[in-house]
């Protein structure tokens, strides 16, 4: 069983569902598996996107800091410039030095399209779109979670005792 969102790190819904998603794997010892979604209309979401696949390149959990970071300080991050000024003074606290180009050949941009693409395929139409997905049981294999998530811990409950 595991968490899968589409997130936009741009997001406002998105960036007030990150510390609810983020509490309920740890309480339920689940995965979360997060699938990168930026929406074209926002100015800086997809360099985001990319920024914090570097981060990954680093280290898999400061990719997820990076992430809940930049949710946590949506607010303050209004234009590129400043997701830029946020990422290097992120980079400077954890001691990464920020390459000159984080994405020369494009991979991380190309991994980040191709989650936006799975996430079209698989019909989603807004960020955040959630679900608790289960690979055997008795109910369905994946269930999408309301908006506001005021539904996932009763969905993640039903989802366990379906596997069970």
């Amino acid at each position: 069983m595991a968490i899968v969102e589409f997130e936009d790190m741009e997001c406002p819904n998105c960036g007030r569902s990150n510390p609810v998603l983020k509490q309920a794997a740890a309480q339920f010892k689940i995965p979360w598996i997060r699938h990168d979604f930026p929406l074209s209309f926002h100015k800086w979401s997809f360099q985001a996107a990319v920024n914090a696949r570097w981060f990954d390149t680093q280290s898999k959990p400061l990719g997820d800091d990076y992430r809940d970071a930049v949710f946590a300080s949506q607010q303050t991050i209004v234009t590129p410039e400043d997701l830029f000024a946020f990422t290097q003074k992120f980079a400077d606290a954890h001691k990464v030095a920020l390459p000159f180009a984080l994405d020369p050949q494009g991979n991380l941009a190309a991994a980040v399209r191709a989650d936006y693409d799975l996430g079209m395929r698989t019909g989603v139409q807004h960020t955040p779109t959630v679900w608790i997905v289960t690979d055997r049981g008795r109910g369905a294999s994946y269930r999408e979670v309301s908006v506001d998530l005021h539904d996932l811990d009763a969905m993640i409950g039903q989802a366990q005792a379906d596997t069970q």
